[in-house]
């Protein structure tokens, strides 16, 4: 009982950090409706939810928390990717055009996937701030020998969650490529992009 309530708390808390829709989710989902190299994408976001959590859990939070330069300066380079990448989708919800979009984008390489997962996920100052930091301090509460099962359980919310979304919308893709669905879903993409582009601006 003493391991297996760390991994269900981890899972629980894991599970209210990733879900909610930010640039990952944006981005992994972008990807499944296109089904280009999602189930990539959606690795990469995992890995990398795997090594920052772990970092967190085992003392990284603190020293992200008191190394301001590195802050400042990953926090700047989220705010210009972040605005940039909303202004591409937006730029595709307002040219648009008819027909299937599914059929009519063209697909990104693999490298570029793979560059592009890793910058919505690097340049994100919230990535850091909810799988080191808050995670870090969560899991402060637990003796070191129950960090391990906690860490698991936030691990095991992300592998399902990132899987969950990727094959789910790509299984949906045929109704949500559709012309004014995806517009939609562009917009909405752009407009959370520079949301968390000006919530970062703010913070500074």
């Amino acid at each position: 009982m003493l391991t297996v309530m760390p991994i269900l708390k981890g899972f629980v808390i894991g599970a209210g950090l990733i879900i909610p829709i930010g640039a990952q989710n944006s981005y992994v989902l972008s990807q499944s409706i296109k089904r280009n190299h999602h189930l990539v994408a959606a690795t990469i976001c995992i890995v990398c939810d795997f090594i920052l959590m772990a970092v967190g859990v085992y003392g990284g939070g603190a020293l992200l928390a008191s190394n301001s330069a590195l802050a400042l300066i990953i926090t700047w380079a989220g705010i210009v990717f972040l605005s940039v990448y909303g202004a591409l989708f937006f730029k595709s919800c307002y040219q648009g055009g008819k027909g299937d979009m599914l059929k009519k984008v063209k697909p990104s390489t693999r490298k570029v996937v793979v560059f592009t997962t890793l910058a919505v996920t690097l340049l994100n100052p919230h990535v850091y701030l909810d799988t080191v930091v808050i995670i870090g301090s969560i899991s402060g509460q637990f003796d070191d020998s129950q960090k391990s099962a906690f860490l698991v359980g936030i691990m095991l919310a992300s592998l399902v969650w990132f899987y969950s979304l990727s094959l789910a919308a790509a299984k949906m893709s045929p109704w949500l490529s559709q012309e004014k669905v995806q517009r939609v879903i562009n917009f909405l993409v752009a407009v959370l992009m520079w949301s968390i582009a000006w919530s970062l601006f703010n913070s500074l």
